[in-house]
Order: structure tokens, then sequence, then C-alpha cells
């Protein structure tokens, strides 16, 4: 997948891929806060992906979903200013078979950005220089 950055203005980035563009920038004082942090859109990227393998674990065995829900909380560690942990808690439907807890659980461990932080790229950055566009 490409995806291309782009600078719309103070320090706001936007990344386009695939037809699509999230606009990110950075709160105030220093941004304009006109959408959220780089950083909230990764962590919202590790919710979004737990929860679409809950939600299709439920889908699949026809499980109602009414009342799925899930809340991620993080705690940054003070010397390194990273995050340290990050809780999640998957609220079960009402009617969720009992049986199922641990096979939801097992299904949302298999989230796939969360297996790419267990199991990190490599990073490989270039630079080159802006080209030169016609008078």
């Amino acid at each position: 997948m490409q995806m291309t950055m782009t600078f719309p203005g103070g320090v706001a980035v936007d990344a386009t891929f695939k037809g699509h563009t999230i606009h990110t920038d950075q709160p105030l004082p220093i941004g304009g806060d006109s959408g959220p942090a780089p950083f909230d859109v990764f962590i919202a990227s590790i919710g979004t992906c737990m929860g679409y393998y809950a939600l299709r674990f439920c889908q699949e065995r026809s499980i109602a979903t009414d009342g799925l829900a899930m809340m991620l909380e993080t705690t940054r560690d003070d010397a390194t200013k990273l995050v340290s942990k990050i809780a999640v808690n998957l609220q079960l439907p009402d009617e969720f078979p009992p049986k199922y807890v641990d096979a939801i659980r097992r299904a949302v461990d298999l989230c796939a950005v969360k297996r790419h932080l267990t199991h990190p790229p490599a990073f490989e950055l270039t630079t080159e220089p802006a080209l030169s566009l016609p008078a």
C-alpha cells in the first residue's frame, strides 16, 4: 500500500491512500485541533482493529451485537513518555454465550495492528530533493 502525506497548513498533516484522506492536527496551542493527533489515530487503529475482530466473531456466529463495546486506556511511562500499557475492556452483549468467551478473546488477539506491534517491521527512511516545477 502506498500512502501520501501532505501538509495543508499549520502543523496539520493529511494521509491519503486508497481514495481516503485522514486529516490530523495537533491540539491547541501548537496546532489548530482540526483533527485527531497522529498518535491518537495510531491508538484508534488498535481499538478499531480489535473491535472489528470482536464484531466479526459475533456476526459469523449470528450472535446479537447489541451491547458489544470496547474501551482502551493507555498508561504512559513517566521516564520514557512512551505508552507502557494498553488496557482493553471488551464488553460482551447480555446474551453472549459463555462457551465463546475464551474464543472471542483469542479472536480479538489476532488483530493485525496488535500483531504488528509485537512483531514490528523494519523502518527505512530515504530523502530526496523536491521536484522543481516548470515556470
